[in-house]
């Protein structure tokens, strides 16, 4: 039976009813008011014309039957609403990073072709600047946070909106061809569309299946199981990134409560301790050891009452062994959970730690579809081959990139009349069979949780004129996991200063990806057909670091 999101909540919802589904500073909705208020935005979106626009089967791997719903928007209430209601639409909601600046949302609504867009009002000003570039007007729905922004032209107040739409079933039918959108700038430069069908998402990235990893055969089968579970999770990171979505949606697929911190604009680590202890979340998610850091201090500098804690989950970057044997010494009795994977695979491996356990490299147990394929892209590795080869998932994965066919060709490849998905992690089999993670092989540079393609920052500074040659590499940092580093050759008889080229970078580049130090060299070392030589790049990045 293929499964969707929305059949699935509203079915949910059905036994629910006045349960908590969703806890937001000093408000709990139920699982009925969550799917009123899911349906009334579907039918608003429906009567805007914001809909499913033709059957999956007409469309290439690369393209999308659905119009697109942008959540410009911070974590709350209205971003887990509009991404369900626009599914219950027939529409297909997709993440927008709130960090853009002008020239990169412009890209993504163009590239998305926005028919709709879920905005939170401190966002206004941005999205003003943005909206003449687009090729139409899409549906504005200003969702207020206190900011005191105008309406924009023609925009909507999203709760306003949502009070006169009906609360009735949408007149749409949802299946599981339905596609979820997740746009990543990861491995592929500019941000790109990776297109799931719903069917398959659930299983692949969400997990949804039976404990001996069979697929459920009935809605029913899956729905009774929740309705004995009482789980509360916290996805700490902003639901804009994949890892904390899926997280809130296992969340409600398991029948559970999804819990937000109160502080949403930034991380704050008291106050996500505080809402775990007021509200007894059972599972929390973090990104590696940008969260783990803050949250292990502020624990020791106040201690909470964490006895309801049973997981605490890293996606986006892995854990330390450090930073995970002193959380298991401050909160001994939870599990920690690394899950492996990424936008184009879903889950592929994870890693458990609980108190006791020796604590060393990570090493991830893999799920029945991953592998790991050989250079040439050829063969599939064993345990104990010693080669490096690349991280792939077969069976169920994504369609391919919105819009994009090469790209799709190049990350979803045949072999052997088996297609599979290949982000770009490099890793080898142990001959225990367990993954062994070398990292991208590509340049992207992952910075608290954000990752960062260096080739667009290098086209960026190269704006500035002091710059001859540039190259963007990621240093270790104990906050970040990495931290951006520019190494620079400047053009004869110029200075370059960090301040005068991260002002440079700002007018077209979200802050996260702005260079935290400068590294100057005399000349760029190249290959001579020009490549870029990124290993001596980060030799002298780390190099500078140590001279400090």
């Amino acid at each position: 039976m293929e499964l969707d999101l929305a059949a699935i909540h509203e079915r949910l919802a059905a036994e629910l009813d006045d349960r908590p589904c969703l806890i937001w500073r000093d408000r709990t909705w139920s699982w009925r008011e969550v799917t009123e208020r899911s349906r009334r935005l579907a039918n608003l979106l429906v009567d805007h014309g914001v809909t499913r626009r033709t059957s999956l089967d007409a469309c290439a791997g690369w393209e999308s039957p659905h119009d697109h719903v942008g959540l410009y928007l911070h974590n709350g209430n209205a971003y887990l609403e509009a991404q369900l209601g626009a599914a219950k639409a027939g529409a297909a909601a997709f993440n927008v990073n709130y960090r853009y600046v002008a020239d990169e949302l412009a890209y993504l609504f163009v590239d998305s072709d926005a028919a709709a867009i879920v905005y939170h009002g401190c966002f206004a000003a941005t999205l003003a600047d943005v909206l003449p570039r687009l090729r139409r007007r899409p549906l504005l729905l200003r969702v207020d946070d206190g900011s005191g922004d105008e309406l924009l032209p023609g925009a909507r107040d999203y709760e306003e909106a949502l009070e006169a739409s009906s609360p009735a079933p949408p007149p749409v039918t949802t299946s599981g061809d339905d596609l979820y959108v997740l746009y990543t700038g990861g491995t592929t430069g500019n941000p790109k569309g990776v297109l799931w069908r719903q069917a398959d998402f659930l299983v692949a990235a969400l997990g949804v299946r039976r404990k001996d990893g069979t697929e459920y055969e009935s809605l029913d089968e899956l729905v009774e199981p929740a309705l004995r579970r009482n789980l509360a999770t916290l996805p700490a990171p902003p639901l804009m990134h994949g890892a904390a979505m899926w997280n809130a949606l296992s969340t409600w697929i398991s029948g559970g409560t999804i819990v937000i911190q109160d502080r949403v604009d930034r991380m704050d680590p008291a106050d996500i301790l505080d809402s775990c202890e007021r509200h007894q979340v059972s599972s929390l998610l973090i990104v590696g050891d940008a969260f783990a850091r803050p949250l292990i201090d502020e624990q020791r500098r106040r201690p909470r009452d964490l006895a309801g804690l049973r997981f605490v989950l890293t996606g986006g970057a892995i854990l330390s062994p450090s930073l995970r044997a002193e959380l298991l010494e401050l909160v001994p009795q939870i599990r920690i959970v690394d899950v492996l994977g990424s936008s184009e695979s879903g889950r592929q491996a994870v890693a458990s730690t609980v108190a006791g356990d020796e604590i060393g490299p990570t090493r991830f147990a893999p799920s029945a579809t991953a592998a790991v394929l050989d250079d040439s892209l050829t063969r599939r590795l064993h345990p104990g081959d010693g080669e490096i080869g690349w991280l792939a998932q077969g069976g169920r994965i994504p369609r391919g990139y919105l819009g994009d066919e090469a790209k799709t060709a190049a990350t979803f490849p045949v072999i052997d009349g088996e297609r599979w998905s290949v982000p770009g992690d490099r890793a080898a089999l142990r001959p225990d069979g367990s993954v062994e993670l070398h990292g991208r092989e590509s340049v992207t540079i992952n910075t608290g949780g954000e990752k960062v393609f260096a080739e667009e920052v290098e086209q960026v500074l190269k704006h500035h004129p002091g710059v001859y040659d540039v190259l963007v590499v990621g240093r270790p940092s104990p906050t970040w996991g990495q931290e951006v580093i520019a190494v620079v050759a400047p053009t004869p008889g110029h200075e370059v200063a960090l301040e005068d080229l991260r002002a440079v970078g700002a007018e077209h580049l979200a802050r996260y990806k702005l260079p935290k130090a400068i590294v100057i060299v005399d000349r760029i070392s190249r290959s001579p057909s020009g490549k870029p030589d990124y290993a001596w790049a980060r030799e002298q990045a780390i190099a500078a670091s140590d001279r400090a």
